[in-house]
């Protein structure tokens, strides 16, 4: 049985700040990225989204970002490589001292908005981040845009890593992520964004914004927990998934989605 991971960026609130519905999306998903106070959540969220997740059965990773709360990271922030290694080492240790606490393991990183857009393409801040990934622990599993440069560095480090491709948001020809600056950015449909899933899951294509079909790797699925519609997204997401033969189920260290894992869970 074919079998992708859905996952889906939470524990986005902070102080008295309440972003998305994140006990009820967890219904839905099979792995968390959890915001480690940098872009967004605070050390009373990242607690309370840990012991949800656990409870919950989902798989947890952290969602480490630039730290720019004003603009909920997706500003880009022209940094050093360092500071970028030292700041991702930083918000995974934060967010495993709460999966410490609970006693419940870590099990993969993604980078956030303009951290994570930076490194598709910029072979540094790839770099920067799969080391910091790598030398936090080994073990945890990087999530980066499909083909992009975040996914090349951390396979050349030994990193297991999981090819992202996202639900509701439009493709370049080169298969970047269009802009969030431009209106045709976002796929406001949830119809066209689960026929898009379908098309990346079951034929490994997806249809760019200039109409041309593109290849594309898929390991797991990311949905938004900050959309004014993402709760029935997830819903519907998660139904329509199934209903075509496909196992919602979190990755697993050197595992992709097309393999038999029966005999290695």
């Amino acid at each position: 049985m074919k079998q992708i991971d859905l996952n889906c960026d939470l524990g986005e609130s902070f102080g008295s700040y309440t972003i998305g519905q994140d006990e009820l999306i967890l219904d839905h998903i099979s792995s968390a990225n959890i915001a480690c106070g940098y872009h967004a959540g605070d050390h009373n969220v990242m607690a309370k989204t840990v012991k949800m997740a656990k409870e919950k059965g989902v798989s947890i990773g952290a969602h480490p970002g630039f730290q720019d709360l004003m603009g909920f990271g997706r500003r880009v922030i022209e940094t050093s490589q360092i500071d970028i290694y030292n700041s991702v080492v930083y918000q995974i240790n934060a967010l495993k001292g709460f999966c410490q606490l609970y006693n419940v393991r870590m099990k993969h990183v993604k980078p956030h908005g303009a951290l994570y857009n930076m490194a598709a393409k910029d072979a540094g801040v790839a770099k920067a981040i799969a080391e910091a990934v790598y030398d936090a622990d080994a073990t945890l599993i990087l999530f980066g845009l499909s083909g992009s440069e975040l996914t090349k560095k951390g396979e050349e480090l030994g990193l297991t890593v999981a090819h992202e491709v996202f639900a509701d948001r439009t493709y370049q020809r080169d298969g970047s992520l269009t802009p969030r600056t431009q209106t045709n950015a976002l796929l406001h449909d949830t119809d066209e964004a689960v026929k898009q899933v379908l098309q990346i899951v079951q034929t490994g294509t997806v249809v760019a914004v200039d109409g041309t079909t593109i290849p594309i790797k898929s390991d797991t699925i990311c949905i938004h927990g900050d959309g004014e519609h993402a709760l029935a997204f997830a819903d519907s997401l998660n139904k329509i998934i199934t209903t075509n033969g496909i196992k919602i189920k979190p990755i697993q260290q050197g595992i992709t989605m097309f393999e038999d894992s029966s005999d290695k869970a």
